[in-house]
């Protein structure tokens, strides 16, 4: 057991695969050499040479049209697209192409691509480079989509994304570059399509992704001792598939939701989320269900302005006792 950052973790994922499985390539702006520049892939090109490690152009329609050409003739490529952001310039092959091609094919043509990319706000990259952009790949039928929280999750669920037939987009928050957790020695895999319940409670269900889950939990912390209230935090994880069973269950069991997000407030993933609760556990509810979101405008470039808007902790919390009248 070893503790690690985000980071390293994103290295050790993608370096799992590639010695795993020849057929695993990897590719994106200056990834090689120069080690990316969020620094996630530093080591790569050394280990595995320029033939499976490639620096592409700045061109995010050329970084995808490439991997999804590798994909459909046998190779298993993850492709980076250096921030979320830059997926409107190349969104015609996110959304019309790579995720139709076994759905218009009849299931000859596969297509197994991984997309990484840095996601989220909190770094001070402006309205831009700091988006969260999950709600744009998660409408899209075809596509799966994952954003892990933690470094063990990172290399797990990436494992899974390299392995699975479809192609996955691959969430990686920036702000959680940095950030440690403990990862055992060996192989690591996990399971797409599954959510992590991270902290048992029973007075109501916070659902969070990525850099919100670590603010739900400190939120829930504060919550049980300052005021009593007994939360249960799930980690998402996985937007697609979504793990209903387990938000479901623990709807009712707690009676109430909320949801913790970055995304703006209009079509947010807890939108969707709150939808299927009101859909099949109406009657598990003691409340309506609250989003905890970020406001429908773009992000500032002041940093106090960036930190307003993000949902913290302490906005949690108030939003938790308000709703509960406590």
């Amino acid at each position: 057991m070893a503790e690690i950052t985000y980071r390293d973790a994103v290295i050790r994922g993608i370096a799992q695969e590639m010695a795993r499985d020849n057929d695993v390539v990897f590719l994106g702006e200056d990834v090689a050499k120069a080690g990316g520049v969020f620094k996630a892939t530093v080591g790569l090109y050394e280990q595995f040479g320029p033939l499976r490690v490639r620096d592409t152009p700045i061109s995010e329609q050329a970084i995808l049209g490439a991997a999804m050409g590798a994909a459909m003739t046998g190779l298993k490529p993850i492709a980076e697209i250096m921030f979320s952001d830059f997926f409107a310039v190349c969104f015609d092959y996110i959304a019309n192409e790579f995720p139709k091609a076994r759905y218009m094919s009849n299931g000859q043509t596969k297509c197994p691509l991984v997309v990484r990319t840095g996601n989220g706000a909190g770094s001070r990259f402006g309205a831009q480079h700091s988006q969260s952009v999950e709600n744009w790949c998660m409408m899209i039928p075809g596509l799966k989509v994952v954003a892990p929280s933690t470094p063990l999750d990172v290399i797990g669920l990436l494992a899974a994304a390299v392995r699975d037939p479809d192609p996955v987009i691959f969430l990686e928050h920036k702000s959680l570059y940095a950030t440690k957790g403990e990862v055992p020695d060996g192989e690591i895999l996990d399971t797409l399509g599954t959510a992590k319940i991270v902290r048992p409670g029973k007075d109501c269900t916070i659902i969070a992704l990525a850099l919100m889950v670590s603010r739900a939990l400190a939120a829930a912390e504060t919550l049980h001792d300052e005021h009593g209230i007994d939360c249960e935090v799930i980690d998402v994880r996985s937007l697609v598939p979504l793990d209903t069973q387990t938000i479901l269950a623990s709807v009712a069991k707690t009676n109430r939701l909320f949801t913790v997000e970055e995304n703006p407030r209009l079509c947010g993933w807890g939108a969707e989320i709150v939808s299927i609760v009101a859909d099949e556990a109406f009657y598990d509810l003691d409340g309506p269900p609250v989003r905890i979101t970020t406001p429908h405008i773009p992000l500032p470039a002041a940093d106090i302005l960036e930190d307003i808007v993000l949902p913290t902790p302490g906005r949690i919390v108030d939003t938790v006792r308000r709703s509960l009248g406590s």
